[in-house]
């Protein structure tokens, strides 16, 4: 068959399979891209609203707002062109003064932003209208909202409190919280990281050395994750959501807005329907990018790709992972659960002082261990992830001299982060 041609950073990376049994290309459904972004977007937040009054009747001129958006890690949504879309109408059909209205970049346990990845976020015009900061979650003013069922204690970013609340953000399938985006936002995205810890320890299993069954890609029924996110979301009580659904172009094709949680469910459903691809078996050999940059920015980032991957291969199978990670891990900690890992100590530490980069460490560590083999194309030091099982490589002739495709069935996933296998019953 022809070589495939998949994207590695701001590069492309060419791919042969000779001798491959079969291959498949696993993408997600094909949708239609918004063509006029400010019309879908005025009809989103009146005339099509969610279990929810139009937007307009929510916030009046004497409102403070603060709106709730990702961080760089997530600039493939392009939240900036809503941003100002948003901006604009609180400022000319609600009235509110730029003054009255700040953005809180939700960060979770990520880095901050720079003043030019701020810029970028909210777009420039935006940034010199209305106050634009960082999240942090160890800063000492977070205000207390409550706590959870749960026994989750929520803190949250001073801005979430004596505000109406708006968030803004992108809809896609999640390892731990079954899917990104919505209720995101608050937890972890605006918390405090003692609440965030107490939140994410349920993707460990209560009883057993392993990720808790319950949660997982596409899960919310009954997954602790999710139901305590709901829960603190709640505590805050956002007044409007903004849920975006893009395409493995990163083109806005839905925008479901209202009911901060209703609305976003609907966004799951669809994501679901969109991004979901039906399989009716296990591949011998799955090849799979992120996606290019910035999704595969980092390693924290790049192994959603690894980890929807591996939904596809079947035990004792193999990987191609192509993730060029020129910031490395990602999170500051990332690589420190590699001292555990090679004690043989990853779940019990992990467990006494949980950390969202070290699951996000400790579940690659549990697929990685299912395969026969994962080779990964990356700018990062091989000895660094060596003690992963991951195989590393500087380039792909290098890489492809270790696979032999001959008699396989083969599955290629060119935007990886997207796309959710799921293995017919």
């Amino acid at each position: 068959m022809e070589p495939v041609r998949l994207k590695y950073g701001e590069t492309q990376i060419e791919l042969g399979m000779e001798g491959a049994k079969s291959v498949q290309l696993l993408t997600d459904c094909q949708i239609e891209p918004i063509t006029d972004l400010k019309q879908a977007f005025l009809q989103a937040v009146e005339q099509e609203c969610i279990q929810s009054p139009p937007l307009s009747e929510l916030i009046c001129a004497e409102d403070l707002v603060t709106i709730v958006i990702s961080d760089l890690t997530r600039f493939w949504m392009r939240q900036d062109k809503i941003c100002a879309l948003l901006v604009d109408y609180l400022h000319e059909v609600a009235g509110v003064a730029y003054t009255q209205i700040a953005i809180v970049v939700a960060l979770g346990t990520h880095r901050p932003q720079s003043e030019a990845e701020l810029q970028k976020l909210v777009s420039p015009e935006v940034y010199a209208k209305v106050q634009v900061c960082n999240h942090d979650c160890m800063a000492p003013d977070l205000a207390y909202v409550g706590t959870t069922s749960y026994g989750t204690e929520v803190w949250v970013h001073p801005l979430a409190v004596g505000r109406k609340v708006i968030l803004v953000s992108g809809t896609v399938h999640h390892l731990m919280a079954g899917f990104g985006g919505g209720r995101k936002s608050i937890l972890p995205g605006i918390s405090g990281k003692k609440t965030i810890c107490q939140n994410h320890i349920h993707s460990l299993s209560p009883q057993q050395p392993c990720s808790n069954p319950m949660i997982g890609m596409g899960k919310l029924a009954e997954n602790p994750v999710n139901e305590d996110m709901n829960e603190a979301a709640n505590l805050v009580a956002p007044v409007f959501g903004i849920n975006l659904v893009v395409n493995s172009q990163n083109e806005h094709c839905r925008l479901l807005c209202g009911h901060w949680k209703a609305a976003w469910e609907e966004s799951c459903a669809v994501v679901e329907q969109v991004m979901g691809v039906p399989i009716q078996h296990k591949a011998d050999i799955v090849v799979v990018s992120c996606g290019g940059y910035p999704k595969d920015i980092n390693l924290y980032q790049g192994v959603k790709a690894l980890l929807n991957a591996a939904q596809a291969v079947r035990d004792g199978g193999e990987l191609v992972f192509l993730a060029e990670c020129r910031e490395g891990g990602g999170a500051p900690e990332f690589f420190d659960w590699i001292a555990p890992l090679r004690r043989g100590t990853l779940d019990a530490d992990l467990r006494a002082n949980f950390s969202i980069a070290g699951y996000i460490f400790y579940a690659s560590c549990e697929v990685i261990a299912r395969c026969k083999a994962v080779f990964m194309l990356t700018q990062i030091p091989h000895e660094q992830v060596a003690p992963m099982k991951l195989r590393a490589y500087d380039t792909i002739e290098q890489l492809l001299q270790q696979v032999d495709f001959t008699g396989k069935d083969v599955y290629v996933m060119p935007y990886g982060g997207y796309t959710v296998p799921i293995l017919a019953e």
